[in-house]
Parts: structure tokens; sequence; C-alpha cells
């Protein structure tokens, strides 16, 4: 059995009186089951993060740089671990873990290990000739976070390292479905020598754990990642107390194929771009407009290549695509195709779920979805699944102003071989990332994070660093007069 707590640097048990229960999404199976962290273990973990952040704050950034460093080192060496546990409790295909999440997740210490001793700040001028001025950014303090189940290590990392490289603390609370890689991401970081109480973990549910960290006084700043409905719940829950706050909410990424573009590339683009985590993940193609000459070339090839990918074991290396993190997540998806087709859209390829072997699972078949309106539901709402949405445009004009007919503004992609209608696509479209003729791909050097609904802030990248520092404007005189020229604006000086 699991303990729930990392708090001061070592495990305990939640005090909660609800069990979680940590399920194998291929077959059901249950991996692990624990207490989860009440209210009041949320209270320890912050005022464990509280202590630590005098000393943690004050360590010269190279400091901080070799204790991620040494972090690193260990991640690569539990490499295949970490890959198995969280291939196991997420339902992703090994392939993918050994290939994306765990590898991505060790170049983001070693990325922020560097970054953390290149905190900058303006250089130093006398502005008005009296006085030289210097920017200081200065830790936020304790940090609340909450991580999605969907990348349970990656987005685990993506809330540590920004925050801690900077010298706050931090308290994390991970997905009760998917805590097991945070846990050992725990356990690591004490190892590697970052002192007790810098990172902490507690393991509960939204209404209990999440809710306290939120409100918790000592937290200086809330940063989710998740749903937007839930997105609006943190900020209002954070502005009681004028917490600074960090969203990464919800996605409904355009797929935009211009009449010149590599058909091929972006019929296989269109594939992995929307099938990556099973479509579990908010940068995923969701809706793909494609123009007209190319329209029917480009839904028969993707129908094709969905058809031919392998469902199976995700400790398989054969194994293309997992299953959905739960049955409930399987459902859900099922319901947004099966109310689609209701309302008289066509599915091409997929939109059922497996039987046999795969009945066990929280499998849905790769599904194509054609004939649906604009305004309907599985193109506006996010399906989080490995569902794809093709809709026809003509013009040029036509295509943009559809791939911005959307509430969200996280990530998208255009698709030319015309370097000026590339230029015009990722000036127009409104998302926090759009690439050009590829669709997913991220580096840890490069910001991630979104417009409108999908959120604000960043994460990766020394842009986060942004979110987790406070700027200080530190103002020093430089002449040594006592009475200064503005104090004639006070009082008159005496004759």
């Amino acid at each position: 059995m699991t303990d729930a707590v990392f708090a001061g640097g070592s495990a305990s048990p939640g005090q909660s009186t609800t069990v979680g229960i940590v399920v194998n999404p291929v077959d059901g199976t249950v991996l692990d089951s624990f207490p989860l962290a009440s209210a009041g273990d949320v209270d320890a973990a912050v005022r464990a993060a509280a202590r630590a952040l005098p000393e943690w704050s004050a360590l010269p950034p190279v400091e901080r740089s070799s204790a991620l460093l040494r972090l690193a080192t260990r991640l690569q060496e539990r490499a295949a671990e970490y890959a198995l546990v969280e291939t196991r409790q997420a339902g992703k295909p090994i392939r993918l873990t050994t290939g994306f999440d765990i590898p991505g997740s060790i170049d983001n210490v070693a990325f922020f290990a560097g970054a953390a001793r290149n905190l900058d700040g303006k250089a130093a001028t006398e502005w008005d000739g009296d006085h030289t001025s210097v920017i200081r950014r200065e830790p936020v303090g304790v940090v609340g976070s909450i991580a999605p189940w969907n990348y349970p290590l990656q987005m685990a990392m993506w809330k540590i390292l920004p925050a801690v490289a900077a010298g706050n603390t931090i308290v994390l609370k991970p997905a009760e479905i998917t805590p097991l890689t945070s846990l050992m991401l725990a356990e690591d970081c004490a190892a590697a020598g970052i002192p007790a109480g810098v990172v902490n973990v507690v393991v509960g549910t939204g209404p209990e754990a999440g809710e306290a960290l939120i409100s918790h006084p000592d937290v200086a700043m809330v940063s989710f990642t998740g749903s937007t409905g839930v997105g609006k719940r943190v900020m209002q829950l954070a502005t009681e107390s004028v917490k600074r706050v960090h969203l990464e909410l919800g996605g409904k990424a355009p797929f935009v194929v211009f009449d010149d573009a590599d058909l091929e590339a972006a019929v296989h683009g269109a594939v992995a771009g929307s099938l990556i985590n099973t479509g579990q993940d908010c940068t995923a193609a969701t809706r793909a407009y494609v123009q007209r000459p190319l329209y029917d070339a480009f839904i028969a090839g993707v129908a094709d290549l969905f058809t031919g990918i392998r469902l199976g074991d995700t400790e398989d290396p054969d194994t293309d695509l997992g299953p959905l993190v739960s049955r409930r997540q399987a459902e859900r998806v099922a319901g947004f195709v099966e109310r689609a087709r209701r309302d008289g859209a066509r599915v091409l390829a997929g939109g059922r779920a497996p039987g046999g072997d795969l009945a066990a699972g929280a499998f849905y078949e790769p599904t194509v979805v054609v004939d649906a309106a604009q305004d309907s539901e599985i193109v506006r709402d996010e399906v989080f699944g490995p569902v794809l949405a093709v809709l026809p445009f003509d013009s040029d004009d036509d295509g943009l102003r559809l791939a911005n007919d959307t509430v969200y503004g996280l990530a998208a992609s255009a698709w030319t071989t015309d370097i000026f209608r590339g230029l015009r696509a990722q000036r127009e479209i409104r998302a926090g990332t759009v690439w050009i003729n590829d669709h997913i791909p991220i580096v840890s050097e490069m910001p991630h994070g979104g417009f409108g609904q999908s959120g604000f802030g960043k994460d990766m990248s020394t842009y986060s660093f942004d979110e987790y520092t406070h700027i200080k404007h530190v103002s020093l005189d430089v002449t040594g007069q006592a009475r200064k020229p503005w104090h004639r604006t006070i009082f008159t000086e005496p004759t």
C-alpha cells in the first residue's frame, strides 16, 4: 500500500476516510489502494514547505542547480522503472512512455538545472541621473500546484521545476487516479539532496485536498492544469485571498490544411496529432479543416490509417494505442460520438469500443467524424479521446475564421507549402502554440500556455519564471545629498 503523503522529507499515510484506487485501464486490475490525504495532511505539507522556504530561497542559484542535476541523474538511472509505472497507471503504450514521457521529463530537469542560474533582470543604470535602479527576481513563496492525470510525471515536472529552480517551495496534488510516479519523484527529490519540505506531494480528491490547498493562507500562488470548468473554480477560490494564479486549461486545437499542402504529410500528421496519448492531450489535433480540393483524399487517408492502428497490451512494444485512462472516460468519449451520429454526422472509421480480449479495458477505437456542423458539440467541446472531426472550407479566410471560432486557444497547426500562407496562419491563429507543417512537438526551451479559456501563464522555458517570481525594483541614491531636489515639491527650502 502506497503512502499518499510525502511532506517534510518523509512519506506517511493519508488521513482521509476516502480510499484512493489506482487501476490499470488495460484490464481493470487494481494496482494500488490507500487512504487519501485529508485537509489536515495538506496543512502539514504547506507548513513543511513554509519552513523550508527561507533556506531554499536564500541558496545561491548554483546550489539549486546542482541539486536538480543530481535529480536528473537519479531519474535517468530509474528511467525504465518510471516508464513501466507510468504505462500501468495511465494506460500509456510503453513506446510512448519510453520515447516521450520519461525522456521529456528528464530533459526538463536538466533544462531547469541550467535555467536556475539564469534568473535575469534589467541591467543597472541611473535612469534619472540620481539613482541606480536594479531589478531583482524573488520567489513568490509556497506554491500550491494541481496536476492532471493525462501526463502524470511530465505535468508534475512542469509544476515543480520552474517553481523550485526560482527558489520557491511547492506542495503538489497529483490526480488521485495516477499519483504513483509523482510520489516516486518526491522520494527521488529527497534522495538527490533537495532539502526536506522543498518538494511535497499530497494525493487527495479535489474537493477535500485540492480546495484546502488552494485556500490555504500560507500558499502564495496556485498553478492548475486541467479542465476549464475546474479552472474557473480554482480561480474563484484563489481570488478570495488574492493569490497569484497560473492556469493551463482545455483545448480544441484546429488542424488547418490548405490546398497546396503535402497531403501525405498532413494525413500522417493528423493521425499522430489526434491520437497522441489516445487523444488525451489538450494540444491534440481535434478538429481538422481541409480546403475542398484535398478534403476527400484527406478523410480517406486518415480513415485508412486509423483502421490500421493497433490497440492492445500497453506493455507490448508493438501496441500503437492504449486505452482511455478509465472506463468513465471511455464512456464519456463514446457519448460524444453517439450524439454526433444522432445529430447527422457520419463516422468513417472507429466509433465503438472493441470487443474480444480488449473488452475488459477502457479502449475506444480511433474515430473519424465528418459532416458535423461547426456549432455541434463534437466540434466545439473538448472530447479528450481518439476522435478527429473533419470539416471542409473554401477560401483561406474561411479556414482561418473557422480555426479561431472557439473559446479555446492553446494550440493549432497549419499545413501548407506556401511560405506566405504559413506566415499568415501563424500570425492570425489565436493560440499559444502554432505549428507549421507539424503538430505536437514541444521542447523545454520554448513556452507552453494558452489564450482565452485555455488559461494564462506559461509552463516550461525561462518564460515560466515570470509566473514563479516577483519583480522587485530596488532604487539606490548615488548623490549622497541629504536634501534632494524633489523635496521642493513638499516644503520650501530655507533661504
